[in-house]
């Protein structure tokens, strides 16, 4: 009986303080000014209170830990995403689509030409792309801190059009950073972008001088459509209802993730669940370990044919050609 009190006293202990980690940095980075770092230590304070009161016997103390965290869990709730705030003018719109037939027409299609992060040409359009001339899917990772992470873009090419790019990103408003650490306290919103490939890639490749990665995956005309699809709905459902972003488990590859396992019993591949979906750097070994992408190259080789950064910096961002020169030598899939 002993030995199990002890067992219990160290799981709750555990979920205290993994509560209180929590709870701290919901406050931190959810209120602001020196409020925030009060709010954050006074709870931590009474976190490890919680704790110790379970091995001294104050009973009081955990219970009184036990009420906060409650509280905090009803504030927690009624955090609510928006559509309506102060964005940033490149994400200030979301897109829709609409389909009529085999025609699906985007609006709010982004083809910004930009000439720094903050001096850019905003041009907003509509248009239209015949279903039956999908030939099929790519991918983009663009690399900005190391190996390890990376930002994913998926495109769609036509043979009648230039290809379709769709990116899930931070919906950040005036003056808002980034930070991963904020991104799992409901710190913001999430969007699609859905944009033409000069825009998209143009604007990691030219301006951000990111190190730009191409893959070109192994589905036909029908996976390609189908995907495309599964896109547009959730595209358009997001137009709707607003959506927080997660650093965990709303980001831009496991959203590709979970709208890929949608339809994965029509794919040749199977996508299991694996970490390299969450470290995004690392995904074309993943990408071929399950034969979504050349598998007769080293991998190693693989992802040397696939940066495209510095030979895209050397296209015009008006080049009409710009997707079609970015793909020259990059292994199509077999």
């Amino acid at each position: 009986m002993a030995v199990l009190i002890i067992v219990l006293r160290i799981l709750a202990t555990l979920v205290i303080l993994g509560a209180t980690a929590w709870g701290s940095g919901l406050l931190f980075f959810r209120l602001t000014g020196a409020m925030a770092m009060i709010a954050a230590v006074g709870f931590g304070i009474a976190g490890f209170g919680g704790a110790f009161g379970l091995w001294s016997g104050a009973i009081r103390l955990p219970l009184s830990f036990a009420v906060l965290f409650l509280g905090l869990l009803g504030w927690w709730g009624t955090i609510l995403p928006s559509h309506d705030r102060a964005w940033i003018p490149e994400i200030g719109r979301l897109p829709t689509i609409a389909q009529d037939g085999d025609t699906l027409t985007v609006s709010n299609l982004r083809n910004f030409r930009w000439r720094s992060n903050e001096d850019f040409d905003e041009r907003w359009e509509t248009r239209q792309y015949d279903l039956r001339q999908i030939q099929g899917v790519d991918i983009f990772l663009s690399h900005w801190s190391g190996e390890a992470i990376a930002h994913l873009l998926v495109s769609f090419t036509f043979a009648d059009s230039a290809p379709l790019s769709f990116s899930v990103e931070i919906r950040r408003e005036h003056g808002e950073e980034y930070s991963a650490l904020a991104g799992f306290f409901r710190s913001y919103e999430m969007a699609y972008v859905a944009a033409d490939e000069r825009d998209v890639v143009g604007v990691r490749s030219h301006v951000r001088q990111e190190d730009v990665r191409l893959f070109r995956l192994a589905a036909g005309p029908a996976r390609a459509r189908d995907l495309l699809m599964a896109y547009a709905a959730d595209v358009n459902r997001l137009a709707k209802e607003p959506r927080w972003y997660n650093t965990l488990t709303t980001n831009c590859t496991t959203m590709v993730f979970q709208l890929v396992r949608q339809i994965a019993p029509g794919w040749a591949f199977s996508v299991p669940l694996d970490p390299r979906v969450l470290l995004s750097g690392f995904l074309p070994g993943y990408l071929q370990q399950i034969g979504a992408v050349r598998t007769d190259l080293p991998l190693a080789e693989l992802v040397r044919q696939s940066r495209i950064g510095e030979r895209a910096r050397t296209i015009a961002l008006d080049d009409p050609e710009f997707s079609t020169k970015i793909r020259e030598g990059v292994p199509t899939a077999r």
